[in-house]
């Protein structure tokens, strides 16, 4: 019987690139256009292309194609006018599910992985792909398309596979290789995902998504400069795509340019694309350049902008801003805070809130006493904490105010945490009193649980003034 060669059907041979395919805003994660495909999907299926390419008339490709005799050509035209219509694309599955048997072409069973493919049945499509390259193994195109497959079903190492051994039997396309690229990617295996990008845009130069894939295999590569070089191309197409300069600040980053990342931010915060972990990375950018008002205005951004405030991030913020003597910038996000949150601080939150009020009372040389009230109060919400005795102690025995603050100090050596920090404080605050040998036990017992040379030092010029009194 005379045997004739098929072009099969793909899923994606002939039709456009899908611009936004794998658009992302997080190393390797991806969104997958799916009407897209459907409507560029019901559109080829009626192309003369499609048609041609479906019966063979581009002559034999042996070798990576399954051949089909004139019987089961039959049997496919009558399938193929069924599939010219979405309507009766149910009609189709159901003849091609009663014609196709173990003895038929390969071409059969990849036509049905098509069907379902094309109705998002994946599961059932990758079934068929692999009953097809069972049939005929270097079915280049049943390889290619069910690498596709696995990617959209996120089983990358299968994925790999698949679009390898395609390639290997000559799919030299970007498609093929875009989707390799991304499933490398996908498994952290950076170099070769860079790779095959590349081959994609030499095939494809006008598909973005594998210009975007590259440049996050680049970034995370640490080849930041070469990142920030193909995002400027990137962003030059498309300014408007908000992860662009995300990644390009990002690289800027690596590259130690923290400046030229803020420039990105501040376009973005311009345009109200910014997220709010980048927003809060713009103001760390200005609290190390010491830039502490514009990051403390880019800080009460933060908390106005997010519908549920981490109060417990921006309190970090403003300790920040305290701790590089900055009480003007702390107050204004201390503020925010206190505007936005209302009663909503509570445990540990409430306390850091506290604690932090008291910094900045002292900041802003305000009266002892309320700053002392201020940390009366830590105490009282948190009776452990350690730090807070231990100030109030150190507070009480610099206003001769001894005999208290010897009982926070003895509260806060009841701390584990604390009793070395306690008992050097409390020794210290006897020594200063005069009162060296009754000094001389805590400060050794500090030194016997935190050992250090200065303190030893320290012990040794109180044991000679304590030997002196006798």
């Amino acid at each position: 019987m005379k045997q004739l060669s098929i072009f099969a059907i793909t899923m994606f041979a002939a039709a456009a690139p899908v611009s936004g395919m794998c658009q992302t805003t997080g190393a390797g994660g991806a969104g997958w256009d799916t009407e897209t495909a459907r409507s560029e999907m019901a559109a080829f299926w009626s192309t003369p292309s499609f048609r041609n390419q479906f019966l063979g008339t581009y002559g034999s490709k042996s070798e990576i194609e399954p051949e089909v005799t004139t019987l089961e050509k039959e049997e496919l035209e009558k399938v193929l006018a069924l599939m010219g219509a979405p309507e009766s694309q149910l009609q189709a599955k159901i003849l091609l599910s009663r014609t196709v048997t173990d003895a038929h072409s390969a071409t059969f069973d990849f036509t049905m992985a098509n069907i379902y493919f094309q109705e998002e049945k994946l599961d059932l499509a990758a079934g068929w792909y692999k009953r097809a390259v069972a049939k005929f193994p270097s079915f280049m195109r049943a390889h290619k398309n069910l690498g596709i497959v696995e990617v959209r079903r996120e089983n990358y190492k299968e994925a790999v596979d698949s679009l390898t051994k395609a390639i290997e039997l000559g799919a030299s396309d970007g498609l093929s290789y875009g989707m390799l690229g991304y499933s490398y990617a996908a498994l952290e295996k950076d170099n070769s995902a860079e790779t095959a990008y590349r081959q994609a845009i030499m095939f494809q130069p006008g598909t973005v998504d594998w210009k975007v894939g590259l440049a996050r295999c680049l970034f995370r590569q640490k080849k930041y400069e070469a990142a920030a070089a193909l995002c400027a191309d990137l962003i030059e197409v498309d300014p408007g795509r908000a992860d662009y300069w995300l990644l390009e600040a990002n690289a800027y980053l690596g590259m130690k340019q923290p400046l030229a990342a803020a420039v990105n931010y501040e376009y973005l915060l311009g345009i109200g694309k910014l997220p709010v972990t980048a927003m809060n990375s713009l103001g760390d950018i200005y609290v190390n350049e010491g830039l502490f008002d514009l990051a403390a205005g880019i800080y009460t951004n933060v908390i106005a902008q997010s519908e549920t405030p981490d109060f417990a991030r921006s309190l970090r913020n403003a300790e920040v801003l305290a701790m590089r003597a900055a009480p003007r910038a702390a107050r204004t996000v201390v503020d925010a805070i206190s505007k936005h949150a209302g009663a909503e601080l509570e445990g540990q939150t409430k306390i850091r809130a506290l604690k932090l009020e008291a910094r900045l009372a002292g900041l802003e040389g305000r009266p002892a006493a309320e700053q002392v009230a201020l940390l009366e109060r830590i105490v009282a919400e948190d009776p452990l904490d350690g730090e807070t005795l231990i100030s109030l102690g150190r507070h009480y025995a610099s206003v001769s105010e001894l005999e208290r603050g010897v009982f926070y100090f003895e509260r806060a050596a009841g701390i584990e945490k604390y009793e070395a920090e306690a008992c050097l404080r409390h020794g210290q605050a006897l020594a200063r009193a005069g009162r060296f040998a009754d000094a001389l036990p805590l400060l050794k017992r500090s030194h016997d649980m935190t050992p250090r040379d200065s303190l030893q030092r320290y012990i040794e010029q109180v044991e000679r003034v304590a030997r002196a009194q006798r």
